[in-house]
């Protein structure tokens, strides 16, 4: 027993040991997180129950079952219900997401199984998903299309009637985003030139009527696509359905809230798996709506891959010019040592303190400098001179520079001495040596350091909250609009909408799917842009392979 101490088996064994859980522990995660992200989307089967209150007053619930739990007979009873005869220790509670929010108050409602008379599984009840008050259950009953009442059929005039309202939806917010953004656009830049124009002491009265005429010009376009826009809602809003819902009361409601609709009861499990994935993609590529707790994400996953992006192309030049300098041309000094000291310790500032640094150096300093010297007619309201996300990636790229150098400074140490000496040898200059010898062979620590830099910014949301981030953008950083890259502009991003859908959220069990969701797609997203620059570290590790012979 003790040769085999000696030996450091037990080490190796402990540590592959450590390994394995800490492999075990991460992968249940991602499944747990996957798990009970995605079967948000699935469709789940919709029941209608009979239920009596402590009261004896009957009524009819529908609904979905959100979640189930025991609770203890005695722990009842000491809230108030008698439960006489019950001798049981525990009964079950449901809670069922109601929907019909404008009409119930609440979307989910507990239920005790000694309330519930009967349960039942109608084919017939439809979910209907609104593009506001969440979704509705009920019994379509009739619907209404171009002033037709129609009753037989319906599976098929709703088919039709949701294709054309959903097109007529998609036509009106192109034509408010595209032509009349831009319009919008113009007519900011127009106001920003007079009032330029105005400061600089150059506003002339040709130059006065030349404004007005381009304004007029402008003006009269935007109200002809504003015709156009009142008569795609007019058009949308021509076609109705009615719903009978658990109070037994006929809902008429108009198409063009109805985003979908679906017979989760009479589905197959094609059907269903169809439904599953059409789901997922509306949640990756559609827009969040009802405070973040419904709809999609895309803009949060643009911000996010943008915003690393940018921190990329700014920290990979900066991390490597500096590890460049300080590994080949700084002397072996304490000024030296102490720089590389500073460097260390700056991995382990807290990232709110990058945040504050920020916003108090990029945003007011900086981006308040830059308005007063180049947009001084857009005062006092800011330009580069508020949060944006081009002071994210900057901050962000300073948090990661030390991950960056110090990962380009090994790979440069790894590099044989000889190299850099035949290379001189042979009549090269330093600054050739370096740009076609030293840093292609350095090129996959380079990468390596980006990929960890990549890692913790796209997880990274304290400081995010200072200088750029927030709840909803109205607009994309990038459009079509020149400069088509609008750098000043605030940003979604996925870490700060896990946030704040699941702590700032006014209705926590609708929200707490969408947290699962949101972070598995994070996590997803991260692997993907990690694997992304693992693919390009080994194309160059393979590209410069021949150099290290």
């Amino acid at each position: 027993m003790g040769k085999w101490f000696k030996s450091g088996a037990p080490w190796i064994w402990m540590t592959g040991g450590a390994v394995s859980l800490s492999l075990v522990a991460v992968l249940g995660l991602l499944l747990l997180i996957g798990w009970r992200g995605l079967t948000y989307f699935w469709p789940h089967p919709i029941y209608e129950w009979q239920v009596q209150d402590a009261n004896g007053a009957k009524s009819t619930l529908i609904g979905e079952i959100n979640d189930r739990e025991l609770v203890p007979v005695e722990q009842l009873r000491a809230s108030g219900l008698a439960l006489a005869g019950e001798e049981r220790k525990d009964l079950t509670r449901y809670l069922v997401k109601t929907g019909n929010r404008e009409f119930v108050g609440l979307d989910f409602r507990w239920v005790l199984e000694t309330d519930i008379l009967s349960r039942s599984q109608p084919k017939e009840l439809a979910v209907l998903e609104r593009s506001t008050n969440g979704n509705f259950y009920g019994y379509l009953s009739s619907a209404r299309e171009d002033g037709k009442l129609i009753t037989t059929d319906l599976h098929t005039v709703l088919a039709r009637m949701l294709a054309r309202s959903n097109r007529l939806s998609e036509e009106a917010n192109a034509l408010q985003k595209g032509d009349i953004g831009s319009i919008n656009y113009e007519l900011e830049k127009l106001r920003l030139k007079e009032r330029k124009a105005e400061l600089d002491g150059e506003l002339t009265d040709s130059l006065k009527a030349d404004l007005a005429k381009r304004r007029a010009t402008l003006n009269a376009d935007y109200l002809v696509l504003e015709k156009q826009l009142f008569e795609l809602r007019r058009q949308a809003d021509r076609d109705a359905i009615k719903v009978r819902d658990m109070r037994g009361v006929e809902v008429e409601m108009p198409m063009s809230k109805v985003l979908d609709i679906t017979w989760p009861n009479d589905m197959s499990l094609l059907g269903k798996v169809g439904h599953w994935f059409h789901q997922i993609g509306k949640f990756v590529s559609g827009e969040p709506r009802e405070a973040n707790t419904e709809g999609g994400v895309f803009p949060a996953i643009f911000g996010t891959v943008f915003m690393v992006i940018l921190m990329a192309i700014i920290v990979t030049p900066l991390g490597v010019v500096a590890a460049v300098y300080l590994h080949e041309y700084a002397g072996k000094n304490g000024l030296t040592k102490l720089i590389r000291i500073a460097v260390i310790n700056l991995a382990g500032v807290p990232s709110i303190v990058y945040g504050v640094f920020g916003l108090g150096f990029f945003v007011y300093t900086l981006g308040g400098s830059l308005d007063q010297l180049f947009y001084p007619e857009a005062l006092p309201s800011p330009t580069f001179g508020s949060p944006g996300v081009i002071w994210s990636a900057l901050t962000l790229a300073i948090l990661t520079l030390p991950v960056v150098i110090v990962s380009t400074e090994e790979g440069l140490a790894r590099i044989p001495s000889t190299v850099r000496q035949g290379s001189l040898a042979l009549g090269a200059t330093q600054a050739e040596t370096l740009w076609r010898i030293v840093l292609p062979m350095a090129s996959p620590a380079i990468m390596t350091g980006l990929i960890l830099a990549i890692a913790r910014a796209a997880g990274e949301v304290a400081p995010l909250m200072l200088v750029g981030v927030v709840k909803l953008a109205p607009t994309l950083p990038v459009d079509g609009n020149f400069p088509y890259l609008h750098v000043e502009r605030k940003f979604m991003h996925l870490g700060f909408h896990i946030y704040d859908v699941g702590f700032q959220s006014p209705n926590v069990e609708a929200a707490r799917p969408l947290v699962y969701a949101t972070s598995f797609l994070l996590v997803t997203v991260i692997v993907g842009l990690n694997l992304t620059a693992i693919g390009i570290r080994n194309h160059l590790r393979e590209k410069f392979r021949s150099l290290e012979h």
